[in-house]
Formats: C-alpha cells, sequence, structure tokens
C-alpha cells in the first residue's frame, strides 16, 4: 500500500498498518480474510473496478441463498426484476458471481419467507437512495491521489461506515416516529 502516513489520536500509521488494523481490529475479519483483501487491493494488474470488486468481494458478506428454497427463486426473480428497472446493467451481468447480489438474493428471501416480502417500488426507492450514497462514496474516494489510496478508503469505508450508515438509518427512524407519533 502506498500513501501518507495518517495521524489517528496519538499515534501515527503508515496505509498498510492502517489498513491491516482496520479489518482485524476493528471489523474483527480474520487475518486470512484481511490478507485476501490486500492482495486484492495491492494487484496493479487489474483496473480500478475490478480491483474495488476484488478487494471488497473479500470482505464478508451476508448468508448465502439456500438454492433449492421456493423463497430463493421468488427472491431471485424480484432482485432480476429490480435491477432490470433500475438499469443497473453490471449487476445483471455479473449476477450470481457477486457475493453481493447473493446477499440481497438471500436477505430477500428470507424476508419472504418470514413473510415480510418487499414491495417492487419500496425495493427500488430504496435502492435508488443507496446509489445515491455510492456516488458520494465514491465522488469521495476519488479524492484521494493515487489508485492504492483510493482502493484503500473503499475497504476502511466498508468496514467503518457501512456499520455507521445502519446506525443512521435507525436514528433516523427513531427521530421519524417521535415526529409522526410524539414520545
Amino acid at each position: 500500500m502506498r500513501g501518507i502516513a495518517r495521524r489517528t489520536g496519538s499515534q501515527w500509521w503508515t496505509p498498510l498498518k492502517w489498513l491491516i488494523r482496520i479489518p482485524i481490529q476493528v471489523g474483527r475479519l480474520p487475518v486470512a480474510t484481511a490478507r485476501e483483501v490486500l492482495k486484492h487491493a495491492d494487484d496493479e494488474s487489474l483496473g480500478r473496478t475490478m480491483r474495488l470488486g476484488a478487494a471488497l468481494w473479500s470482505l464478508p458478506h451476508g448468508p448465502e441463498p439456500e438454492e433449492d428454497a421456493p423463497e430463493t427463486v421468488a427472491a431471485r426473480a424480484e432482485v432480476d426484476r429490480l435491477l432490470d428497472r433500475l438499469g443497473w446493467t453490471t449487476a445483471q451481468e455479473i449476477g450470481s458471481l457477486s457475493p453481493v447480489h447473493r446477499s440481497v438474493v438471500a436477505s430477500l428471501a428470507t424476508l419472504i419467507r418470514l413473510g415480510y416480502p418487499c414491495e417492487g417500488d419500496y425495493l427500488a426507492e430504496q435502492a435508488r437512495l443507496m446509489h445515491q450514497v455510492a456516488v458520494r462514496d465514491l465522488d469521495m474516494m476519488e479524492t484521494y491521489p493515487t489508485e492504492a489510496e483510493q482502493v484503500e478508503h473503499a475497504v476502511a469505508s466498508a468496514v467503518l461506515y457501512e456499520p455507521l450508515l445502519a446506525a443512521l438509518r435507525r436514528l433516523a427512524q427513531e427521530e421519524e416516529s417521535a415526529r409522526r407519533f410524539g414520545l
């Protein structure tokens, strides 16, 4: 990993040390997973999108879908309709090769199995909001001068910001509930 050293609290970390500590110490990832992430992050033979994807795909994802379950078949069809509706052609082309795609299918299948199916319009609106977040993520990533630092930022964002975004969503739900229904 290249780049400048970062100051965290009273401690200076080199980018490599920083990138290793985030997944292992903060994200509680196994060392082997962190190694895999670093291998892809440092692979200069890959284009930027493939490099980012390989590094991020190496991170843990949700459970795999149960292939034979009827809920998985329904969820996969719903995800296909969603991607078509959104015009997300790359996600359609990659499909189940992506652990993220498989995680979306598995999550939706779980909702269906438990009697909480996601209505298409709601799911599409949520996906559009997440796309806005992704645009901002990549805008921020591009402020880093090298591809190595950009990939480093993307990995750090996945490990550090995803829990923050989930917490902000819950905080927003608390706020909206209090506004609508009072305390």
